[in-house]
This record gives structure tokens, C-alpha cells and sequence, in this order.
């Protein structure tokens, strides 16, 4: 797949007709990373856009006794780096290489004429902008008022529904999902397994499907 037909899939870019796809893709280059290294370190300049094209990524910030939070992981598609375009800001996260990576890259100056000339694309970034900020409620909310069954509960639940399908298609480790929620390792490694005894979910070669929707939903819900 070329460098275009491959935008045409990214959400950010997949309201835009054939000739701004091609202008996008004309602007852009293309990096590779091994698995493990860092894409970007917090305080970077914030001086491109990037969009996965291959392999996955994870954002966490890591504190100063060297343990990760994760933020957020990253597959096909997707695209980091859009808010230190808009607001000059450095990088306010890590992100690294999960598995070896192929990213699309592409310059700040670039990207903002892009979006000074076609309100498509500007109208598409605010959507984004949008859904993040929504997301980012939604997890500061679980965080505070979620048990940890809960919180992974709701987690698996919004992976399901990024994935299209009761199959989750990023692969979760229990030491990823650990990362994500504020949890230990062998606590997440403990409910896992009573949610696949209460059938709730099946595990397939390391791969996770929602068996229960309605009884993760009741664990996710918040209870005042």
C-alpha cells in the first residue's frame, strides 16, 4: 500500500477528497523504529505529526523510580503529536516502540497549512481533539471511582468497541493492563482469571474476547 492509499484509512485524514490526500502524502516521509526504542521523549520539541502505519507504540509518562503509567497504546492508524502542533507546547509524554514500528511523519509547518487551507482537515483535528479529551474524562473518572475490577472491566470494554467487536484486537498484557489502570501486575493477573471463571471473558492465545458485555458493564458502572 503507498503512502496515499494508506491516508485514506486514517480517521484524521478520511474525510478528505483524492487530491488532498495526495498533497498530504507528498509532504511526508517515512522512519522505522525496533521494538523498544523511543519514539519521542517528553519535553521533545513538538515539531511533527505522526501516524502508525505499521507495528504499535505505547505513550507513558515514567516517574523518577522508573515506573511506566501508560497512557495510551497506539496501532495502525493511529496518530500522535497533533497538540504540540497546535500549541508549539513540547511533547508532554513518552512514546515507545511496542514492536518494530513503520511511521508516516509529518512536519509541523506542513501539517498547518494543511490545516489553514482546507477546513476539512481542521474540522476532522477538532473532532479528535474532541473524543480524546472525552476518553481522558472517562479514565480520570475510573481511576477515582472504579475498584480495580472495575477499572479493568471498563478498560476491556473500551478496547472491544475500539476493535469493532466483542474480540480485542491490541493485544493487552496483564502487565500493560497493570500499567494502565494504577494497578500491580499479579493483581490485574488475579481478576483476569475470576472474570474468565465467571465467564465474563475468553482467552485465546493470549488473545482477549468480551464474553459477558452486560456483566462487565455492571462492574464498570459507577456506584454513588
Amino acid at each position: 500500500m503507498d503512502t496515499a492509499d494508506f491516508l485514506k484509512t486514517v480517521p484524521l485524514l478520511s474525510g478528505l477528497d483524492a487530491t488532498e490526500i495526495q498533497r498530504f502524502a507528498e509532504l511526508t516521509r517515512e522512519r522505522t523504529y525496533p521494538r523498544g526504542s523511543v519514539i519521542l521523549f517528553e519535553d521533545d520539541p513538538g515539531d511533527s505529526l505522526f501516524i502508525v502505519k505499521r507495528g504499535r507504540a505505547k505513550v507513558v509518562l515514567i516517574g523518577e523510580d522508573g515506573r511506566e503509567v501508560i497512557l495510551g497504546l497506539l496501532g495502525v492508524g493511529d496518530h500522535f503529536g497533533e497538540l504540540s502542533l497546535i500549541d508549539g507546547h513540547p511533547r508532554s509524554a513518552h512514546v515507545i516502540a511496542m514492536e518494530d514500528a513503520q511511521l508516516i511523519v509529518l512536519r509541523r509547518e506542513d501539517f498547518r497549512r494543511r490545516v489553514q487551507e482546507s477546513p476539512t482537515v481542521a474540522w476532522a483535528l477538532l473532532v479528535e481533539i474532541s473524543r480524546r479529551l472525552r476518553r481522558a474524562d472517562d479514565q480520570i473518572g475510573s481511576l477515582v471511582l472504579l475498584d480495580v475490577d472495575g477499572r479493568i472491566a471498563r478498560l476491556l470494554l473500551d478496547a472491544a468497541a475500539e476493535s469493532g467487536g466483542p474480540t480485542i484486537e491490541k493485544r493487552l498484557t496483564h502487565q500493560t493492563i497493570a500499567q494502565m489502570i494504577g494497578a500491580s501486575r499479579e493483581t490485574v493477573s488475579r481478576a483476569m482469571r475470576v472474570f474468565q471463571d465467571r465467564g465474563l471473558i475468553s482467552v485465546n492465545r493470549r488473545q482477549i474476547s468480551i464474553a459477558d458485555r452486560a456483566g462487565l458493564e455492571r462492574l464498570a458502572q459507577v456506584r454513588v
